[in-house]
């Protein structure tokens, strides 16, 4: 976990931050934070609304993230940020049970049926 990263996650949920310390520590395929993957206020989610980057616009429907309960990841693939499936399943799988382990329930977003968000966690 880089100073960046921690830096990315300012603002949540302080069990979440533990979980992806914890998780960094021993995960199986290296990840990073994305920039926009903590902490968002109401303009900056209906921004990334715009953008088609989120369904959630920030007023109306608010997402996790303007709570700080919610982060995103990215997997490290040859020293670069990967969105690859198999990756991001892999990590994430590593990820749940960390959280599990801390007695924390967290969901993912490459479980849900009707929208995919592989990279995506909240509480």
């Amino acid at each position: 976990m880089t100073t960046r990263d921690l830096e990315r996650l300012k603002g949540i949920n302080p069990i979440l931050i533990d979980i992806v310390i914890e998780a960094s520590k021993t995960s199986p395929i290296p990840f990073g934070i994305p920039r926009d993957a903590g902490l968002r206020t109401a303009e900056r989610q209906n921004e990334l609304y715009k953008k088609h980057r989120s369904k959630c616009d920030g007023y109306v429907k608010k997402s996790y993230h303007q709570s700080g309960n919610a982060f995103d990841i990215y997997a490290i693939k040859d020293g670069k940020p990967s969105w690859n499936k198999e990756l991001l399943t892999e990590i994430a799988e590593h990820i749940l049970k960390v959280a599990k382990d801390m007695n924390v329930t967290l969901t993912w977003g490459g479980h849900w049926t009707k929208f995919k968000d592989m990279p995506h966690f909240q509480i």
